[in-house]
């Protein structure tokens, strides 16, 4: 027996080096961080992108940090059917419609070059070696065989993309464009390898994040102002990776011109490969949108205005959930709101709510940390308005200088 012991307990110990050592020898597994993402839509009235069959779609993308490996997620989110992809590059832009040559790169799917993405599904690309440096754009062409019913797609990417003749264009220089758009199509994310240390900002709000009120291809949008700020600052801050979560129309409740946060944090934060930090600014529409209308189209009716316990109730559920993941999470104050070109949007009442939802905000000690954008925006004089040097022309969302003045408004310590 005691022969029989020692023989155990020697194997024992041998199948644990062994093991100990094969752990030390086997190469860990790649981590991933998220450089570019937009949040999936459903498709728009955009004549555009109706029943497109046959055409190449080509859309540029601004990376925040960069890498020697890249992959690409695509997504049928929103797509009444299978989608069939019969090729996808990648290449280094000149402008909307044109590339370099020498640098087009194509992408695989399971080692294909082709792929058929189900109804409701994702897609991720193979890794593909491309040198992405942060702050520069890549161009990604997509050639879709078949008819395109429903697309899929984030509608103020406020950034030109191009739909082709018919043909497969995605090796091209360049297109020779059928029609521009500024939305982006099935694209939903770009990845790259994780440095050692790595962060990740998620910006996740309504139009004042994803930038109404911008202009095309100005690239002026808080969060792309704020990536730029962190790569021209140089250090440590430069290699934060800033990725825009906004959708217009958002609202944290209900589901009126998309779906609501507390729906899609999961999908557009959590999900996320390496998501440290989040910046949550959300709430103006589900303040302003009750009772509003424009046009004869009634935004939201009177009967769905939150009460205060509604807002913060969840603003918590995300705070909860967020800190469950690991993550911090960092609240926005709400910027004021008179004189939006919606009828029925703003109201003093209304502005009661927003001050309230603020002073929360600003005392509850829920958040991780605050930035105070009411304070950054607001005019001294007439504190519901935004200063006029900040205010676009829909006196509901800055313009580029208010952009730039929330994107400065950000300590950067507090992404450490």
């Amino acid at each position: 027996m005691k022969q029989l012991l020692g023989y155990l307990t020697g194997a024992l110990v041998a199948t644990v080096l062994i093991g100990s050592e094969k752990a030390d020898t086997e190469p860990s597994p790649q981590r991933w961080v998220v450089t570019w993402a937009a949040s999936p839509q459903a498709p728009q009235s955009n004549a555009h992108l109706q029943r497109k069959n046959g055409q190449t779609i080509r859309e540029r993308f601004r990376a925040t940090v960069g890498g020697a490996i890249l992959r690409v997620q695509l997504s049928n989110e929103f797509g009444a059917t299978p989608l069939v992809l019969g090729a996808a590059t990648i290449a280094s832009p000149v402008d909307e419609a044109t590339v370099k040559p020498e640098s087009v790169k194509s992408l695989t799917f399971n080692g294909r070059m082709t792929a058929v993405i189900p109804a409701g599904a994702p897609l991720l690309s193979d890794p593909v070696a491309f040198a992405l440096h942060r702050g520069s754009e890549v161009t990604i062409s997509l050639y879709l065989p078949q008819q395109m019913a429903t697309a899929t797609q984030h509608t103020l990417a406020l950034r030109r993309a191009v739909i082709s003749p018919p043909g497969d264009f995605t090796r091209s220089a360049r297109i020779e464009a059928g029609a521009t758009i500024d939305s982006s199509v099935l694209v939903t994310a770009i990845i790259v390898p994780a440095a050692r240390s790595q962060r990740l900002l998620v910006t996740l709000g309504d139009s004042l994040t994803d930038g109404d009120g911008d202009i095309v291809d100005a690239d002026s949008k808080w969060p792309a102002a704020l990536a730029r700020r962190l790569v021209n600052g140089g250090g440590p801050a430069a290699d934060i990776a800033v990725v825009n979560e906004g959708e217009i129309g958002n609202q944290l409740l209900r589901d009126v011109l998309g779906i609501n946060a507390l729906t899609r944090f999961d999908r557009d934060v959590l999900s996320l490969p390496g998501v440290t930090h989040v910046i949550l600014l959300e709430g103006i529409n589900d303040i302003g949108m009750p009772g509003a209308a424009i046009g004869s189209h009634v935004l939201s009716e009177p009967s769905a205005a939150p009460t205060l316990e509604d807002l913060t109730g969840a603003y918590q559920q995300l705070i909860a959930r967020a800190h469950a993941a690991g993550i911090r999470i960092i609240g926005a104050t709400l910027p004021p709101f008179e004189g939006a070109r919606i009828a029925g949007y703003y109201s003093e009442s209304k502005e009661s709510m927003r001050q309230a939802v603020n002073h929360w905000i600003r005392t509850s000690r829920a958040f991780d940390a605050v930035i105070d954008f009411d304070a950054v925006l607001r005019d001294a004089q007439h504190p519901s308005q935004m200063q006029s040097r900040y205010v676009s022309s829909d006196h509901l969302h800055p313009n580029g200088a208010g952009y730039q003045a929330m994107a400065d408004a950000v300590d950067v310590r507090l992404l450490n």
